[in-house]
């Protein structure tokens, strides 16, 4: 089961470590392969050093030998008769969301304090929606993205520099890339295997989905498009064009069933004046650049999009809820709160054209209130900041070295 060689992801691990021990679930939720299982073996892996007369209990319901757990009253079962009888079993679970009425039987075994309970799931509705509501609070989440940049360098020994990032742009940030050669037609053919396996079993399956073909269509429409604000209606409307009828809420849903499955993430526009929540126009973003690009392709008419897309992303890593800022008639690309602190972000591939200039500084310029404004680019540049906006390139930015 344990992988001596395995990577530790330090963010994820410091984020559980003071839960470990406590009457809490621990759900790390997160696409497919992002490597939430591998978490789980370094959890055990520390558990055993430190307490080790502890019992581990690991199922896993993609391994054939736990097929008979089905459901709920499987579950209890099999934990009860496999707990210690001296010492505190750690109870962990992968892809829990495959057992029916998981939520019955963990609620139960919450109230067994010789138990210490954690899983992993693929579906962002795991803990907000089967979880919490019968358990009241008592359960974290842990959600798990792809490899950030730095991580990618570690997992690949690679050094710091332009190749490194466009490979990281390229190829995106799955662990298992690292046993991967870097060739396009072996690496996108295990990232297409990915996607199929997340749009069959987390949206296909899980949902019932009958309409396969408008799903694979839609998919393409956010791949062609990422970043930019649609809404349902107007993707509704571009898909009738192409000879596809589908209404406004059944783009809704179907959308629902793929940020469930992490495989995009919407991101909601806010009015920064009046402080709310626009109801309609999102943006799409995909959590891993790999799958995006093994589908349409690692095309230069797209540096923008993906440029947009990885900043969002590395956001996301760091802990930052994110939205678009809307400012009367000008967008601003990133809103981005942590713990009450905001900072407004715009990305721009290059500052070397006037209009872009104009347009990208001038629209941060506009914000009233003192919170921190940056500017990422492609553009390398090491000089000062623009009436208090920092100028950074994505590299630095990916490194942290704005913080």
């Amino acid at each position: 089961m344990f992988d001596q060689d395995t990577i530790v992801r330090p963010i994820y691990i410091d984020r559980v470590q003071p839960f470990i021990g406590k009457s809490l679930i621990k759900c790390f939720t997160g696409q497919r392969r992002v490597g939430k299982s591998y978490l789980l073996f370094q959890l055990m892996q520390l558990i055993q050093a430190e307490h080790p007369r502890a019992k581990i209990l690991y199922i896993n319901k993609e391994d054939l030998a736990f097929s008979e757990i089905k459901n709920a009253a499987d579950l209890h079962q099999y934990v009860l008769q496999n707990k210690s009888l001296n010492s505190k079993t750690y109870v962990f679970i992968d892809e829990i969301q495959d057992i029916q009425d998981f939520e019955s039987a963990l609620r139960s075994l919450l109230l067994d304090t010789d138990l210490d309970l954690y899983c992993t799931g693929s579906n962002a509705n795991l803990l907000s929606g089967d979880i919490s509501g019968h358990l009241s609070g008592r359960a974290i989440e842990i959600t798990v993205y792809s490899l950030s940049y730095q991580e990618f360098l570690l997992f690949h020994e690679l050094e710091d520099d332009p190749d490194s990032l466009e490979k990281y742009l390229q190829y995106g940030g799955l662990p298992y890339l690292k046993h991967l050669p870097f060739e396009d037609h072996i690496i996108f053919e295990y990232l297409k295997n990915i996607y199929s396996t997340i749009v069959f079993r987390d949206v296909i399956n899980r949902y019932a989905v009958r309409n396969t073909v408008f799903l694979e269509q839609l998919v393409f429409f956010l791949v062609s498009n990422t970043g930019s604000i649609f809404s349902a209606k107007k993707i509704s409307d571009f898909l009738k064009s192409q000879k596809i009828n589908i209404a406004p809420n059944q783009v809704q849903l179907y959308i629902r069933h793929l940020t469930n499955a992490f495989l995009i993430h919407q991101v909601k526009r806010y009015d920064i004046e009046g402080k709310r929540l626009f109801e309609i126009g999102e943006k799409y973003y995909f959590e891993n650049l790999g799958i995006r690009n093994a589908l349409w392709g690692y095309r230069l008419e797209d540096r923008g999009k993906i440029l947009e897309n990885v900043v969002y992303n590395h956001l996301l890593v760091e802990g930052y809820t994110v939205k678009t800022g809307v400012l009367s008639e000008y967008e601003i690309d990133f809103l981005a709160e942590n713990k009450g602190e905001k900072l407004y972000i715009q990305v721009a591939l290059t500052l070397l054209e006037e209009k872009t200039l104009e347009r990208e500084f001038g629209n941060l310029q506009k914000i009233k209130d003192n919170y921190p404004k940056m500017m990422v680019t492609m553009d390398t540049f090491s000089g000062n900041s623009v009436e208090g906006i920092q100028i950074i390139d994505l590299r630095s930015f990916l490194n942290n070295q704005w913080k």
